[in-house]
């Protein structure tokens, strides 16, 4: 269930680079330590080898709690691959201690959503969705699986995206990305369905651009809404506007797509 460090390098560094070690740091005369050592001691007997319990007595120790920064404890703090991934410091519920694991404990189908992400990258989003769907299902909470999935999907069926992401835009590092794959699966829904637009100049643009997103070519796409945000800005509730900032989030600003067009998509938001 756990074991007592001893050699720190050897027992939590090395041992992290084959599973996921989490570090108790403790000690004899603390009261909460005491109170919480059973309940990680509880989660780690069910955790069937996707990681480890590791006990550090800070005063057998000290050397490595003050490398650590150890202040205040109890504290727990997450090895993965020789680096601290996530912690918390003081007594927890249960409960919350439970749902900070799931968050913060790498998936152990990380090597599926890599591949997934290669996949996308590529452009075999078919691909990439059927191996993400097992993942998200096996893993409902795994923001990541979700995001990568709705990316897939967004060039696959589009309408699928808003359910895909139902728990992913609460995540404080997927958040950002999931809310741009929303607003982009809407405009390309919105875009497959042109008698329901509003008639104007900005429509032909606008169409385009959604057809251009669904089939992941984010130059024609954005060379379209600045076509939308000239002949109206405000078409569709702006949703030209939001649409060239959610694929400036999706590619990132140092995307060679994103340099050639960022300046002009900025420039025609206030011209």
């Amino acid at each position: 269930m756990s074991h007592h460090v001893t050699d720190f390098q050897k027992d939590v560094l090395e041992r992290s680079r084959r599973v996921p070690v989490l570090v108790d740091f403790w000690a004899a005369w603390c009261g909460p330590c005491r109170a919480l050592g059973p309940i990680l001691e509880r989660i780690a007997a069910e955790a069937q080898g996707r990681w480890e319990l590791a006990k550090l007595d800070t005063e057998e120790l000290p050397d490595v709690a003050a490398a650590y920064g150890i202040v205040s404890i109890p504290n727990v703090k997450l090895f993965v691959n020789g680096e601290i991934v996530d912690e918390f410091v003081g007594l927890m519920p249960e409960c919350e201690i439970r749902r900070w694991l799931d968050h913060s404990l790498p998936s152990p189908r990380a090597a599926t959503i890599a591949e997934a992400k290669q996949l996308i990258a590529g452009g075999s989003f078919e691909r990439a969705a059927s191996i993400l769907r097992p993942v998200v299902e096996a893993e409902p909470a795994n923001a990541e699986a979700r995001v990568r999935l709705a990316e897939a999907l967004l060039h696959t069926d589009p309408e699928e995206v808003a359910t895909t992401l139902r728990v992913a835009e609460d995540d404080p590092q997927l958040g950002d990305r999931a809310e741009a794959l929303r607003t982009l699966a809407g405009l390309v829904t919105s875009g497959a369905r042109p008698a329901e637009l509003p008639e104007s100049p900005a429509k032909p643009g606008f169409i385009r651009a959604a057809l251009a997103i669904h089939h992941a070519d984010y130059a024609a796409a954005l060379e379209a809404l600045l076509e939308v945000l000239q002949r109206d800005r405000e078409y569709a509730g702006g949703a030209g506007k939001v649409a060239g900032r959610a694929i400036f989030v999706l590619l990132g600003l140092d995307h060679p797509i994103s340099e050639r067009y960022h300046r002009a998509f900025s420039s025609a938001l206030y011209v």
